[in-house]
């Protein structure tokens, strides 16, 4: 199934129908315009069917190119509210690197997140009912584990593709623990 026919969540409308609101109080679209294309959206069950009606409209901050994080000694790490692109690619040649998902804005129902470590480590916390493919990382001297995280993709889940090479590293995969104490 392509990404076009993949059915979209109430999320997925909303934050088109924002997007369009916008492109309208810019003076991007008259009020008929926006009043057809909200009516569109509301309706669309794929996300072809919201891509035809914002095409034609300057994309907000571009979460969808790749995004480069490297470093040679520190810590990589993204975590709370971050906009997550459609593709991610991670150097690190001594360092760890920690991508947490679980409170992270993602717009893209499959994020491909490429990993490039020499002699650290990599953890991903995925959102609860998240999937991580991981068939496409190698470590030579390191373990993979992905903590009962299913791999299939899931209708509504994000879908996170993980592939690249540890040397002398290894990557977990997990849900976030479970928080005892809160104030």
């Amino acid at each position: 199934m392509s990404e076009m026919q993949m059915r979209v969540s109430d999320e997925d409308r909303e934050r088109t129908t924002q997007q369009l609101q916008h492109a309208f109080s810019e003076g991007r679209l008259n009020p008929l315009e926006l009043e057809d294309r909200l009516g569109t959206a509301l309706a669309a069950k794929t996300y072809g069917d919201l891509l035809a009606v914002i095409s034609d409209l300057p994309v907000e901050p571009r979460a969808d190119e790749v995004l480069e994080l490297g470093s040679k000694n520190g810590h990589v790490k993204r975590s709370g509210d971050w906009a997550v692109p459609r593709r991610l690619r991670v150097t690190s040649k001594y360092g760890s690197v920690d991508l947490d998902f679980s409170e992270a804005v993602t717009t893209h129902p499959v994020v491909e997140v490429e990993l490039d470590l020499t002699y650290g480590s990599a953890k991903i916390v995925l959102p609860e009912g998240g999937v991580a493919n991981v068939d496409g990382f190698q470590s030579d001297w390191g373990s993979s584990s992905t903590s009962g995280v299913p791999s299939r993709p899931r209708p509504g889940a994000l879908y996170v593709v993980i592939s690249g090479r540890a040397k002398y590293g290894g990557l977990t995969v997990r849900y976030p623990r479970k928080r005892w104490f809160t104030h």
